[in-house]
């Protein structure tokens, strides 16, 4: 039996405050019944749980522009009426609109995803979750398809400031083109992309779209049709995920886990069970790669937390008991209240003819790539902002304090609600009033 992984999971309560708007599929509280659920099934004393930094305005330049991000820093729904030339090019619509507090959202978002990069490039962690990241359509200049900020681009640009190579691949049932085509030219990420392709957004991901330049082949799609069934999903995505995992030999992999391609999502149009999806997250797992694990869409919520709750079992090495704990969203899983997303009698419009050939398509694709492409070799540089990693700051702020027991970083990571630590809000309450009374009548 291998050593268990060290696996660090990122949550801000927080995220779950925001709100696209009352009619917009997208909604954040998914991570927050996620979490719930994960916290529920014990999983969270078999991680490291931290709260990430937010993101600055100056990290997330590395990847989009400044005027975006200026432009996105001050945006309110009262700033994009009165400025409506400028939210036609920076939002996109319906689907990005300016709500409130939407800045702060993506600086929760993007800060696990870089914390998350940098610890993997520290060794501080075999495998790290965020699934308050993978927004996969945004772009340099942009927003688009429910994404403000591009997230993932930001982890991947970390894990190569360490990394010769690193492989993204996503199992949303969009296309992930904002990460593909930040890549587009390089030859050193590989993007891998299984999505459904035709008169569905964003309308890209043909299975000839293979980069340009130094990226040629790095790029690599599998376009499907509706109604993909897990037995079909697995005849392709295993010996295409094999091959390039022999091929490209990555130094890490940034898997973005979209539960749009669940079954009965509301968006979405395959038809993949949750023990399907997860399937994906195992077999990637089990390459030894340090694995950054990140959300994405989907729109049924009750199926995203079940999810992604199981696969952050999957992730710990833990069996879920099938029945759900109480948690703090219960009501929402029923009538049923297991942890299950079955697959339905959807038609599979992806034959086995159509699979095998898009496969060979691939595989020529792959074989005309050079093993392990090299790089030159170069020293690390120093972290951005001369940021050290969690362990080393840790070090750094215990040695200018020897009095303190922990640092501000550690103290911060096991942050606890108050009622999480009571069995009532009323003995919450009373004991924080003794508290208010003790501080009154202490000498000052």
């Amino acid at each position: 039996m291998g050593l268990r992984k060290r696996v660090t999971y990122y949550y801000d309560e927080d995220v779950g405050n925001y709100n696209y708007g009352y009619m917009h599929p997208m909604k954040p509280f998914r991570m927050r019944m996620a979490h719930s659920l994960v916290a529920a099934y014990g999983l969270d004393k078999k991680m490291s749980i931290v709260r990430p930094p937010r993101a600055s305005k100056q990290q997330l330049t590395r990847f989009h522009s400044d005027d975006y991000m200026e432009f996105l820093s001050r945006v309110t729904p009262e700033v994009a009426e009165l400025e409506p030339e400028h939210a036609s090019v920076y939002l996109s619509g319906d689907d990005c609109p300016a709500f409130d507090g939407v800045f702060e959202f993506c600086t929760i978002s993007a800060g696990g995803s870089i914390a998350g990069a940098k610890r993997i490039n520290h060794g501080d962690a075999d495998v790290v979750v965020n699934w308050a990241g993978g927004l996969h359509h945004a772009k340099k200049n942009a927003a688009s398809g429910f994404c403000y900020v591009n997230d993932i681009v930001l982890a991947i640009l970390e894990l190569l400031r360490y990394h010769q190579r690193v492989v993204y691949l996503d199992i949303d049932v969009h296309h992930g083109d904002g990460v593909e085509e930040a890549f587009y030219t390089t030859d050193r990420v590989m993007s891998v992309s299984f999505h459904k392709f035709g008169d569905f957004f964003p309308g890209t991901g043909h299975v000839h779209d293979v980069g340009v330049g130094r990226g040629k082949g790095y790029a690599i799609n599998v376009p499907l049709r509706d109604g993909i069934d897990d037995d079909s999903y697995q005849r392709i995505f295993q010996p295409v995920m094999a091959a390039v995992m022999e091929r490209f030999r990555p130094g890490a992999i940034v898997m973005q886990c979209g539960t749009d391609s669940l079954s009965g999502d509301r968006i979405g149009c395959f038809n993949l069970s949750m023990q399907g999806h997860a399937a994906c997250v195992e077999f990637m797992k089990s390459f030894g790669v340090p694995l950054f694990c990140l959300g994405g869409g989907g729109y049924t919520i009750r199926n995203v937390a079940r999810t992604w709750a199981y696969e952050t079992a999957v992730l710990v090495g833990e069996e879920l008991d099938p029945v759900l704990p109480y948690n703090d969203y219960y009501d929402f899983y029923g009538p049923e209240f297991r942890l299950d997303v079955p697959a339905s009698n959807m038609s599979n419009a992806n034959t086995a003819e159509y699979l095998q050939k898009t496969a060979a398509i691939i595989a020529d694709q792959l074989r005309d790539l050079p093993h392990a492409p090299s790089v030159q070799i170069h020293a690390a540089p120093a972290d951005w902002d001369g940021a050290a990693s969690d362990n080393e700051a840790d070090d750094c702020h215990l040695d200018a304090d020897p009095e303190r027991k922990m640092s501000a970083r550690q103290r911060d990571a096991r942050v606890v609600p108050l009622a999480e630590l009571y069995d009532s809000d009323a003995e919450a309450e009373a004991d924080a009033v003794d508290s208010s009374d003790a501080a009154l009548r202490a000498p000052r």
